[in-house]
């Protein structure tokens, strides 16, 4: 009888539709470096097989009927420091990966992408488990840190002080130097930009989101 190979990464599968389950099973079970070790269907069964199995890597759903992939992440991060983790899911978009990230998860992985990919993830879990990796990170990254309001430019942000000082637009135009119809315009912009149909709309939006500092006796 041939030797079994030796140093499998052993992985256990937590997925409650079937057919997940046995396409990754598939997917892992044709490359001779990985062991399927056990399955669960639900949060609560793969967080005591993972205990009692003890796998280097754990295929994690994100949406399992008895509550969040994520909740089981946590766990099994707090538990088991160095088993890897691979967050599974549907449902792919910036707040799951960043959940996933913060859960403790090593990788985050869709459900639309191939089996290779999820074999991939696990590969990478199995060899640094604390070390995150998802295929859209850098640009859900940049989407983060991206400012989400509205971004005024040097001259909006001039208009807006001035009627945040409650000048008329006469007052504006004169000082800034631009005609009447200027900075008409330049208020009519600044007002879209904040979603306001009027000066006290625009200020009230704007301390909203620290666009201006509060005034000690508010002029509007």
């Amino acid at each position: 009888m041939p030797d079994e190979p030796i140093g499998r990464t052993r992985i256990l599968l937590v997925d409650d539709h079937d057919l997940i389950r046995k396409g990754l099973r598939h997917a892992f079970e044709r490359d001779p470096n990985f062991e399927v070790v056990g399955e669960a269907g639900a949060a609560g069964d793969g967080v005591r097989q993972a205990a009692a199995l003890r796998p280097d890597v754990v295929i994690m759903d994100l949406r399992l009927p008895d509550g969040s992939g994520l909740t089981a992440t946590r766990e099994l991060r707090k538990a088991h420091p160095t088993m890897g983790i691979v967050v599974l899911t549907m449902y792919a978009g910036d707040d799951q990966l960043f959940g996933a990230l913060e859960a403790g998860a090593s990788a985050f992985v869709p459900k639309s992408a191939p089996a290779d990919d999820v074999v991939a993830a696990a590969r990478h879990a199995a060899a640094t488990p604390n070390a995150f990796t998802a295929a859209d990170l850098a640009e859900a990254m940049k989407r983060r840190l991206e400012p989400s309001g509205p971004q005024l430019s040097p001259r909006e942000g001039q208009v807006l002080k001035l009627l945040a000082d409650g000048m008329s637009v006469a007052g504006i135009a004169k000082q800034l130097y631009v005609s009447e119809s200027t900075a008409k315009t330049h208020i009519s912009k600044l007002y879209e930009k904040l979603g306001a149909g009027n000066r006290a709309q625009a200020l009230m939006t704007a301390l909203r989101l620290g666009l201006l500092e509060a005034p000690d006796s508010p002029r509007f």
